[in-house]
């Protein structure tokens, strides 16, 4: 099932930040020397990069179905979103740490910090506005809790990286700009480095919490708490049914969900109203939760 216009356009939101943003970050490290902002700079490169990645796995998972994959390519969005989360931790963490001890073994003054000051600024703008259209399509997702519950339960990766990338990003420049303005006006170059070892540990960390979030859909995680709980009244109420196990399902895609219901009917029902019955539970699954399109049904009678 292709991918939902919304995700697209906060996937697309976020290369246009991070492309207005990069250029202007190794323009300000180049002239100031700053070897925060050159980490910066390199973590917009790698985010431009990832956003294109998703955005490749987004139209790769919109196959349909063939011979060799009968349940189609959509997981295959979660693989993409987990090579994503391998480059964010080498390309951008690993590369700002780098960095940061090679400044810390040859340390230089700053130079003209005004214009590093300016790019934070404009960078914040760009990110913050990302961050803004992520975390409204994150809060508008069904369920209820804190965000990072909704993180977790989150089917779509297209949104939820764009989310910690952008979180990242931001507390990244907050980084880099008290790095660069105490290493100013404290004439002490080593702070500059260690900001830049700072930038790479909060990008390692936004890669470890994505690489765990794609791990779980990469293996196959179930539909939400909620989804599953729902199913299950569904089938329950019908007056057919004596016994409803637990639903198993597995997340195929954002907008696709794998069902296998074990149910139990009475034992004082016809063929014809057991078949009846399957058929009816089926209605009321899809019509309620579209996104379920693949169900079977193991129907049962006691003993």
């Amino acid at each position: 099932m292709a991918a939902e216009p919304k995700s697209r356009f906060v996937v697309y939101s976020a290369i246009a930040a991070n492309l207005a943003i990069a250029a202007a970050k190794f323009i300000a490290a180049a002239i100031s020397g700053s070897s925060a902002m050159l980490s910066e700079g390199i973590h917009s490169v790698v985010d431009t990069g990832n956003e294109l990645l998703i955005l490749l796995g987004m139209g790769r998972s919109a196959r349909p179905p063939d011979r060799e994959f009968p349940f189609g390519y959509a997981r295959e969005l979660y693989f993409w979103t987990f090579i994503v989360a391998l480059l964010l931790f080498g390309g951008g963490g690993a590369m700002a740490i780098y960095q940061g001890i090679m400044h810390l073994r040859e340390p230089e003054p700053l130079r003209s910090p005004l214009v590093t000051f300016i790019v934070i600024a404009m960078a914040a703008v760009f990110d913050g506005i990302s961050f803004v259209i992520a975390l409204i399509a994150m809060r508008r997702r069904p369920g209820k809790g804190p965000l990072w519950l909704k993180i977790h339960h989150s089917k779509d990766p297209t949104v939820f990286s764009v989310l910690i990338e952008d979180f990242a990003a931001l507390l990244g420049l907050g980084t880099a700009f008290v790095g660069t303005w105490l290493s100013y006006h404290l004439k002490n170059p080593y702070i500059d480095g260690v900001a830049s070892i700072v930038i790479g540990v909060i990008l390692s960390g936004a890669a470890l919490a994505l690489a765990y979030e794609s791990k779980n859909l990469l293996l196959g995680e179930s539909a939400s708490p909620q989804v599953v709980a729902d199913i299950r009244a569904i089938a329950s109420r019908d007056h057919r049914v004596r016994t409803v196990h637990t639903p198993l399902t597995m997340q195929l895609g954002p907008q696709e969900v794998l069902l296998n219901l074990d149910v139990e009917f009475r034992d004082d029902i016809s063929a014809q109203d057991h078949l009846a019955a399957v058929s009816s539970i089926e209605d009321a699954i899809r019509s309620r939760h579209p996104s379920i399109g693949r169900i079977f049904i193991e129907a049962r009678r006691p003993g």
